[in-house]
């Protein structure tokens, strides 16, 4: 749902003129709304943090009302992270302004240059085009190295999780294309251009292997995405659901994102604080190196679940699902559900070696009304497994049961053998 809730934010952002501080190389300090960044050079870089983060922020959609308020909250937690690199990249809908690259240190925003300066275009490419993304990216961890090779990367924006088009593909449909959108109009709407996360996870395979992605974004946390990224990053955080408009908050998760071996439980558990204000969401932590054995423990339950099923499609009827279309169904419920108690105690071993830590929540912010598209099941401890994973149905769009092949976990996880 972080494709919702834009115009309230957008009557609250009205006659609050916000703005930062921005260092210039000579060490002059000019004073810059939020909205009218100018774009200076980066400085010579004077230390090397232990870790570096980026947040990419893919902003030139319906998005775009929240920016300002997420850099101020970033602005916030820096205060907090010592000489560490927090870096964010801002494509937004505005017309006349490159996409840029800053650093936020100490509560200011540092060293802005925009796509010109750094060397990648002169015009206002697609943030979601793997050539500009690959290059943004290349560039902010070469200047703002780690000396630790201790790297993040924050997704920001729009999400489906596995669900495909062509790479770089352009559509409207906003709810089911992988991650972006980038308008390529500087308007704040959702047709333009996403990638996928194949795509992605070849672009990042040419870059230092990332401590952690964290998406906040909606549908991500998927165990077909982590199996794509099971070779470009180490932990895996996110929701397997639609989240809020305003994200995560990011005063308090930035430091979290800094914490040297605590990062992860302390970003979800910063996240979750949110509930004080009535924004639920299901979150979880995936570590990567399980995947394989996931997999492997899938396909073995899979061979026990399936033939029961007599050729016809499971009867997902109670079990946890986080989108009304029905692509994502809570992998612990789907096979607590089917299998035998030994059986899924056997694959549990497994799935809690990958799903290392969650936070559940009993409902969360949707696109559509909770009732009737969500109310066929409850959420409980035992049940929530914080991840998502495709089990083919009758009302599945054509493209889904054909996509879903051109996934990696497909065929690790056994489907073909099983016939979906």
């Amino acid at each position: 749902m972080k494709y919702l809730v834009i115009l309230f934010c957008a009557i609250c952002a009205i006659g609050q003129a916000q703005t930062m501080n921005v260092h210039l190389k000579d060490g002059q300090t000019v004073r810059y709304g939020l909205s009218d960044i100018d774009y200076v050079d980066f400085s010579e870089s004077e230390s090397v943090a232990d870790r570096t983060v980026l947040v990419y922020i893919n902003g030139e959609n319906s998005l775009n009302a929240y920016i300002d308020e997420e850099l101020e909250e970033m602005m916030t937690g820096s205060r907090q992270i010592g000489d560490n690199n927090l870096l964010v990249y801002v494509d937004r809908a505005k017309s006349g302004e490159l996409p840029w690259l800053g650093r936020i240190y100490q509560g200011e925003l540092t060293d802005v240059v925009n796509l010109a300066e750094m060397g990648i275009s002169n015009q206002d490419e697609y943030s979601t085009d793997p050539k500009v993304m690959e290059a943004v990216m290349r560039y902010a961890f070469e200047n703002y190295p780690s000396k630790n090779n201790d790297y993040g990367l924050v997704l920001w924006g729009h999400a489906s999780g596995w669900l495909l088009a062509d790479s770089v593909a352009y559509t409207n449909a906003a709810r089911q294309r992988a991650y972006g959108v980038d308008s390529g109009s500087n308007i704040k709407r959702d047709k333009g251009k996403w990638i996928n996360i194949p795509t992605m996870a070849k672009i990042l395979k040419k870059l230092p292997r990332l401590r952690f992605i964290f998406a906040d974004c909606c549908n991500f946390q998927c165990l077909e995405t982590a199996y794509e990224l099971k070779d470009v990053a180490e932990f895996i955080i996110g929701s397997p659901a639609e989240i809020p408009g305003v994200g995560a908050p990011y005063d308090t998760v930035v430091p979290a994102m800094f914490e040297q071996n605590t990062f992860y439980s302390s970003i979800l558990d910063r996240y979750a604080e949110q509930r004080a204000e009535g924004l639920e969401v299901p979150l979880s932590v995936i570590c990567t190196a399980g995947m394989e054995k996931l997999a492997a423990a899938t396909s073995q339950v899979l061979q026990t679940i399936v033939p029961a099923f007599n050729g016809a499609v499971p009867d997902m009827d109670g079990v946890i699902h986080y989108y009304y279309t029905y692509q994502y169904f809570d992998a612990n419920d789907f096979v607590r559900k089917y299998a035998p108690i030994a059986d899924y105690e056997q694959w549990k071993q497994a799935f809690n070696d990958v799903v290392v830590y969650r936070c559940m929540a009993s409902e969360w912010m949707t696109n559509v009304r909770w009732d009737p598209y969500y109310s066929d099941f409850t959420v409980t401890e035992d049940r929530y497994g914080g991840v998502s994973m495709y089990v083919p149905q009758v009302s599945d769009y054509w493209t889904y049961a054909n996509n879903i092949k051109k996934m990696g976990w497909y065929r690790a996880a056994g489907y073909p053998e099983v016939g979906w």
